[in-house]
């Protein structure tokens, strides 16, 4: 059985499903479906089969390179495909902030004379929080 299209191979719409068949009793249904959506549905069946191995292997690339013979920079660039496949751009995560030695004091001041919280110093000295404290 061939795998489902996603999108109309002309003009890339996407496609719904308007008949479904029970291949046990022969039925035949009609009307208009959406089909579950499929994150994983740009992947070729290599890619597939490369992702599924990932898994297998609980994502250790020394795992892979034993079951597959193939090397880590090899490996690494075969993920690195499916992470482009599946719309996401390898090694652009953000950098974590860093902080300066003045930075780290002030919120430290700011945490001891309660213009903060705890939980609000703990997230601006990871950098996960824009600074906007009024005085």
């Amino acid at each position: 059985m061939n795998q489902m299209l996603n999108q109309c191979p002309v003009c890339k719409s996407e496609l719904i499903v308007t008949r479904l068949f029970c291949l046990q009793c022969n039925t035949t249904i009609e009307g208009h479906f959406h089909p579950e959506s499929n994150p994983f549905a740009p992947l070729s069946p290599e890619q597939m089969e490369f992702l599924l191995t990932y898994i297998r292997c609980e994502g250790r690339f020394n795992r892979m390179e034993e079951e597959l013979s193939l090397s880590y920079p090899t490996l690494r660039n075969r993920f690195n495909e499916i992470l482009r496949s599946l719309g996401f751009e390898p090694g652009r995560e953000e950098a974590p902030v860093r902080l300066s030695a003045e930075d780290r004091m002030r919120i430290l001041d700011e945490l001891a004379e309660g213009l903060i919280t705890s939980d609000e110093a703990h997230q601006r000295i990871l950098g996960k929080k824009e600074e906007a404290v009024e005085k």
